[in-house]
Parts: C-alpha cells; structure tokens; sequence
C-alpha cells in the first residue's frame, strides 16, 4: 500500500474515526481539530469500536488548514450546515493533484465542490453508520461503518483510485457507479430516521419502530423520496433506479438492529446546535417540486425542522 498524505477537513465523530482507520492503515492523516484540540494533542485520539478499539497516541493535529498545507487527499467530513465554510477551509490543502472525497450528508454538496475546485477531482462519500463522539478525544463507533464511494463524474479509473486508498484499513468500502443514485439511497435514511427524530422532540431511532404512527410516517416518507431520486435520475438520463421494495426492507431492517440510536441531527437538535437542514432536506424537497414528484410529507417535515433551526 502506498502511504498519502491525507487532510481530515471537519474531524468530529464521522470524519475522526474514518480518518484514525486511514491512520491506523499507515496513512499520514492530518486532522483539523476545533473543539477537541487540546484534548487530541494532550491524550490522543481514541477509537472504540466493535471492529477493534484503538489508539492515536501522537495523531498529526491542526487548528487551521494553513498548518496542513497540501494533501494528495482531502476528506471533507464537515456537518453540510458549514458548506459556507467548506471553501475556504479546504482551499490550502488543494494542490494541482489533490484529490476531494465529499463525505457529508445531503444532496447537491459535490456540486459545490466541483465548482470551487474542478469536476474531475470530486468524489462523493456515503457513510452507514453509527458513531458519536464522547468525551473530548473519544470517539464511539457502534455499528456498520461501510462507505460508498462514487467519482462526481462516474469516471470508473477515477473510482478505482479512490477505492485503492482504503485498502488495509478495516472500513469496509463500496462502490457506485451513479453517484446521484447513492446519495439520495442515502436520504431514504436520513429524510424519515433523522427528520423524525427531532420532528417528535428529540428520539431515537427505536421509538419511531414501536410507534404505530411514526413508523407510518417513515414509510411514507422514504416512498416520496425513493419517488423523488428515480425521478431526478430519470432527468439527468441515468439508466440506473431505486428499488423501491428492497430499499425499504433495508432501511427498515437495518435500522432495527440499531438499537435507542441517536442520528447526529438529533443530537444537534437536543444540544442546541444549528440541524443540517438544508442540504438534507431543503434540496431534496426542492428537485421533487421541480419534478412535479408530489411531496406532502416531506415539505410538512422541512417546514418543522426549519422552524426548530431557526437561530441556531
């Protein structure tokens, strides 16, 4: 395996446990640490984990992207309600041969990306996971923890590269050929699980299953979205669609084996933090009314959760 330098762009809890694997696999992995600077610096940075728990005794640590310089890879893991900063955050770590995985929640973020920095740089990353963070410089992975990988032009050399970084590391990875089609998989998820969870005060993922009405809510919400996405790639000419029984059965199946689980937007919704909403919703709910897809529950759900973040 050959060892890149590597640029965590927003190591909480997603971004710090992919980037330790990448570490722990002989990467040279520098993290952008905010909160839990002083912590990571003094302690480490520690992994529990049911794949293995681990240490970082002397992890590379950066207040600022300056400090880090350019990578040959940046992993931008930043929460999409900080899209405003991924820019310039990112920017002095991007040489000409620096390449970009986008591993963040929501629709429309490679977008972006591509724009600021090129179209054949850019790859999406989907993260099926459970993993908070505890105290500072502790990071709790529960369960799954498989990435989706897809290049923001569906180059397949590309993809093959991207792919190669994560060889002899313990994440297990996947691979898409449609990009569009993964993220809005990924909504299926995120849309009636995390919306929900705040939606009904602040619950975890458990509570919707025993709910008779909630549970409800859930399917009707991941049937407008699997509605939306096959919609919108049927726009952009891709041949590829959701399978709408299979993906139901999965999430919900999946789900079920999470336990009182608490999605990271509900976390951010009972600590007082700005939700990322936008992206997660908001986009998603604007491509289905473009599409004429009829959406009534999730421009309900959109609608609450914009009136829950307001001034966070």
């Amino acid at each position: 395996m050959t060892s890149n330098k590597i640029a965590i762009i927003g190591a909480g809890a997603v971004g710090g446990y992919y980037g330790a694997r990448l570490a722990e696999a002989g990467h040279e992995v520098y993290f952008l640490v905010r909160r839990d600077y002083h912590a990571v610096t003094a302690s480490g940075l520690k992994v529990t984990s049911p794949d293995g728990d681990f240490v970082l005794t002397n992890p590379h640590v950066a207040k600022n992207s300056e400090q880090i310089g350019p990578a040959e890879w940046v992993i931008c893991a930043l929460k999409s309600s900080s899209l405003q900063d991924a820019h310039k955050l990112v920017r002095p770590c991007v040489s000409p041969g620096t390449r970009i995985l986008v591993l963040m929640n929501g629709l429309g973020l490679e977008e972006h990306f591509a724009g600021w920095f090129g179209d054949g740089r850019v790859f999406g990353g989907l993260a099926f996971t459970c993993i908070n963070r505890g105290k500072p410089g502790y990071i709790h992975h529960l369960a799954y923890g498989t990435v989706t990988i897809g290049h923001f032009q569906d180059n397949p050399a590309e993809l093959e590269t991207a792919l190669s970084l994560w060889s002899g590391s313990k994440v297990q990875i996947l691979s898409t050929p449609s990009l569009r089609r993964a993220r809005w998989e990924k909504l299926c998820w995120n849309i009636p699980f995390s919306g929900l969870c705040v939606a009904a005060g602040g619950i975890t993922t458990d509570r919707i299953l025993s709910d008779t009405g909630l549970k409800a809510a859930a399917l009707n919400l991941m049937d407008e979205v699997i509605a939306a996405g096959n919609a919108d790639l049927q726009f952009h000419g891709e041949k590829v669609r959701i399978d709408h029984e299979a993906m139901i059965e999965s999430m919900f199946t999946r789900t079920s084996t999470m336990g009182a689980y608490r999605p990271s937007t509900m976390i951010d919704y009972v600590e007082g933090r700005a939700m990322e909403i936008e992206s997660m919703f908001g986009e998603p709910l604007r491509r289905a009314r473009e599409l004429g897809v009829p959406v009534a529950h999730l421009s309900l759900l959109t609608a609450l959760l914009h009136s829950l973040n307001t001034g966070r």
